[in-house]
């Protein structure tokens, strides 16, 4: 955890970010407007939540009958949850104890003052929903002993490629062990891409499923389309893993009058949700000075929570639900953890009933017997991963990131997949032999490195052999902010993370 001093600088500096990004204050730049900014602030990220204070983590945990007999004793210890998204921020209701730092993978790794930390404010929302403990207001995450790694992927504006979120996959499936007390068994991956590629083939799909074959339950957004969305983002459309849709619980406890929030996608006949939970309107951790924490004021509950909704808290809900069935039946494989809860499931109302949808139910599963694992077919990972951006793309320099292209440099998706694998795209700190970061851990940190020059279509990042543009240096922050060059919208999703707002 930072010093006091450290920390007041962070949120300063993320205060600063996040208010360049959203086009506040006088940090803003007008020079360099964020690409697709009107999509950014009329899309996913606005809209007209539930009224009141917000669905509290307690009112959650009934909602899931998780409140009473033995899941009620359980937090989720022993446990490793892994959480690919923005970052955290070392907020009080946090506990240190239970956060660990993997590689920043982010575009602001390469600033000191940002790496690891949460300058969004989204990814701080889901560790709450997990393992969070706010003694000013006794807010509890569902799994409040599991330990949490965080893979930062996502800036404070959202930029991410596709190729950074299938590195974290991979850097995962390699270092599920190191942590012989807390193995990872449980992935939150709370986004979809903007592609809709083939599933038989699909380089992100694959990646996916090599976290699932060795042994960890991979958790995915279904996304937030509306009702009369029927396709899935990806990966909540790979067949195997858990496909989570948001519902409304109405006010009350009580799951069987619950059913699809309305912000939330449906699925069709060939993939729907797997079942929901509670999303709308979830009351966890804000993040003083993120992206969000600056944008959304009236989404603030108290100083120190935040209401969000979307199929992310959604699918943090249920990691953390896994996170507790494998705490009291560690020998159940991800295909019996599926089929114990897709079994266990509430009756549900409305669309969601007859969708034959239900709502998850940890204390059904915790007793189920059905532990049969059906099959699916798999992806050969040889696709192009341009088909899983989709219309997602970051920019630098009017410079378009896309083709066969990484952060890092060319990449050929038919000698990536053995590797990716057989666990060795990753050696060290190098991923498909690109330096990404450091080379180990130091202290609960992996150590990050500053990443070699890469290209896009022939040109340079900036001519160097490290990155030195002059917005991700150390200084920056002195009043010129984004003067520069930067890493700008179209985010990793169309569904901005999968989090329909903050209200």
């Amino acid at each position: 955890m930072p010093s006091r001093a450290k920390r007041r600088r962070i949120v300063a500096s993320v205060a600063a970010t996040a208010a360049a990004v959203a086009g506040l204050g006088a940090a803003a730049a007008p020079n360099h407007p964020i690409s697709d900014a009107a999509g950014w602030a009329s899309g996913a990220w606005l809209g007209s939540g539930s009224s009141g204070s917000g669905t509290t983590l307690a009112t959650v945990r009934a909602a899931i009958n998780a409140s009473t007999g033995t899941a009620a004793t359980l937090t989720g210890a022993g446990v490793g949850v892994a959480l690919i998204d923005t970052g955290v921020a070392p907020v009080a209701g946090l506990p240190a104890s239970q956060i660990v730092n993997g590689p920043d993978l982010s575009f602001e790794s390469q600033s000191p003052d940002l790496r690891y930390l949460d300058t969004y404010g989204h990814g701080t929302h889901m560790a709450g929903i997990i393992v969070g403990n706010d003694t000013a207001t006794g807010t509890v995450g569902l799994a409040p002993k599991a330990k949490l790694t965080s893979i930062k992927v996502g800036t404070a504006n959202g930029a991410v490629d596709v190729s950074q979120i299938v590195a974290a996959v991979d850097w995962v499936v390699a270092h599920r062990n190191d942590d012989p007390a807390n193995p990872i068994r449980v992935l939150n991956l709370s986004y979809g891409t903007g592609g809709t590629p083939d599933s038989w083939s699909d380089p992100v799909q694959f990646a996916v499923e090599q976290a699932w074959l060795k042994g960890i339950v991979v958790v995915a957004a279904g996304g937030n389309g509306g009702t009369s969305d029927i396709t899935l983002t990806d990966p909540a459309s790979d067949p195997a893993v858990i496909a989570v849709g948001a519902a409304t619980t109405k006010g009350t406890t009580i799951a069987t009058d619950d059913d699809f929030a309305s912000f939330s996608t449906i699925g069709g006949n060939n993939r729907r949700p797997d079942f929901i939970a509670p999303g709308e309107s979830i009351l966890s951790l804000a993040d003083p000075g993120s992206n969000v924490d600056l944008s959304y004021p009236s989404a603030k509950v108290g100083t120190t929570l935040v209401r969000g909704s979307g199929s992310s808290q959604a699918a943090a809900v249920t990691s953390a639900a896994v996170a507790l069935l494998l705490q009291a039946r560690p020998t159940l494989t991800p295909d019996q953890v599926k089929t114990v809860l897709k079994t266990s499931v509430t009756s549900t109302s409305g669309l969601a009933s007859s969708r034959a949808v239900g709502e998850l139910n940890l204390g059904a599963a915790l007793a189920s017997q059905n532990t049969w694992a059906s099959g699916w077919n798999r992806s050969s990972g040889t696709g192009a991963l341009e088909g899983a951006r989709g219309p997602s793309h970051v920019v630098r320099d009017n410079v378009t990131l896309s083709g066969e292209n990484t952060v890092w440099g060319p990449i050929s998706t038919p000698a990536w997949a053995p590797k990716s694998a057989a666990q060795t795209a990753w050696s060290g700190g190098t991923w498909l032999g690109y330096r990404v970061a450091g080379d180990n851990w130091t202290g609960t940190s992996w150590a990050s490195k500053t990443w070699a020059a890469a290209s896009w279509s022939g040109r340079p990042w900036n001519g160097a052999s490290s990155w030195t543009d002059p917005d991700w240096s150390g200084h920056y922050w002195s009043g010129h902010y984004w003067s520069g060059h930067y890493w700008s919208g179209h985010y990793w999703s169309s569904d901005d993370w999968s989090t329909a707002y903050w209200n």
